[in-house]
């Protein structure tokens, strides 16, 4: 959602995001922990799941693995990386739309695919459930 705030007011979000990535305060920190864990959760529960993955769930799996490399190129300060963000926040680019639309239609495709697979894991539960009761 907060992308869509990229859209409406470029020089806010690009100022806001710049300024927590620079002065690297509490919210930089808070930040980076939740996202840091909340992959690291993911991919735990990913290998633990494995029997009942699908296919296409890797996507979320390499998109936690690509995550943690942004969160490590953030904090160890990775030149290339830091040269890579600056751009991306760069207000005027006549590229800001096209960057910040397609991380909205992403994020909308990410939610997209978590709501198939909650859909997906409750309809095998139901399964394996109707499944025990019948050999019981």
């Amino acid at each position: 959602m907060h992308r869509i705030w990229a859209l409406l007011d470029r020089d806010s979000y690009a100022s806001f995001w710049l300024g927590i990535l620079e002065n690297k305060g509490i919210l930089y920190f808070l930040i980076m922990g939740i996202l840091a864990g909340l992959c690291i959760l993911g991919m735990i529960i990913f290998v633990r799941e494995r029997k009942s993955n699908y296919v296409w769930q890797w996507i979320y799996f390499f998109g936690g693995v690509y995550l943690l490399f942004d969160l490590f190129a953030i904090a160890a300060g990775l030149p290339f990386w830091q040269k890579l963000l600056v751009s991306m926040f760069d207000a005027v680019s006549p590229y800001w739309n096209i960057v910040w639309g397609f991380f909205i239609l992403l994020g909308a495709g990410v939610f997209v695919l978590g709501i198939i697979s909650l859909t997906a894991r409750e309809k095998y539960n139901q399964e394996i459930y109707e499944e025990r009761i019948g050999t019981e």
